[in-house]
């Protein structure tokens, strides 16, 4: 990660590591810097075809952080992560667990969408993941779903498919990762709702919060 410490300083960025503790006013203003420079971002292809970058949203502060993978033409449009169907879905997921999405941090691994919503290219995601370490240092939470086969495995290394990895711990940069079907595929294949929503009450018992009744 030298290269971005490297590219953050050029910046005037101040580059540090999880573990460092900020101020709710620190963290809030490096936070409203980052997303700034992500707007200005050209280091892929991708830059060429947006209508604007897609940050991030939630509280600077949440515990629980979800990772998508990239934007899709809603988010593209309106500048904010999963707010189409999937997004919709996912926000009722958020209320399952008794939480709001104000009450949680939402970001992808891209900041642009790629065309025809594929999947990120490796060389795209290594662009990009410059900007989530950042995120995840100035929020740091202490879980972060991973919503889908290439959030999931960007951020464990692991090369399992997503049917393999969800329902199992994982770990980044000693943040617990569990990962889970990214809500477009829930759409698709609602049988499997039942699977993420037991993924989701490990994420809660993980944070001490409480379970439906029913669980």
């Amino acid at each position: 990660m030298k290269q971005w410490a490297d590219y953050f300083h050029t910046l005037g960025f101040e580059y540090t590591y999880l573990g460092v503790k900020h101020t709710k006013g620190e963290a809030a203003g490096d936070v409203k810097e980052l997303e700034a420079i992500v707007s200005a971002c050209t280091k892929c292809k991708l830059h060429a075809g947006r209508t604007q970058t897609v940050f991030g949203t939630g509280d600077i502060e949440a515990r629980l952080v979800f990772v998508g993978e990239a934007p899709g033409a809603d988010e593209d449009r309106q500048g904010e992560p999963f707010v189409g169907r999937a997004g919709q879905l996912l926000t009722r997921m958020i209320g399952a667990m008794g939480l709001s999405r104000e009450q949680v941090y939402i970001c992808n691994i891209l900041k642009c969408r790629p065309p025809g919503n594929r999947d990120p290219e490796p060389e795209e995601a290594d662009a990009c993941i410059g900007y989530l370490i950042r995120q995840l240092e100035l929020i740091q939470p202490e879980v972060i779903v991973a919503l889908g086969r290439v959030s999931s495995q960007v951020l464990t290394g692991s090369a399992e498919p997503i049917s393999k990895m969800r329902g199992h711990w994982y770990a980044y940069r000693g943040i617990p990762v569990m990962p889970t079907f990214h809500p477009s595929f829930l759409l698709r294949q609602p049988g499997k709702k039942r699977e993420a929503w037991e993924d989701l009450q490990e994420v809660m018992r993980r944070l001490g919060l409480p379970l439906p009744a029913s669980s």
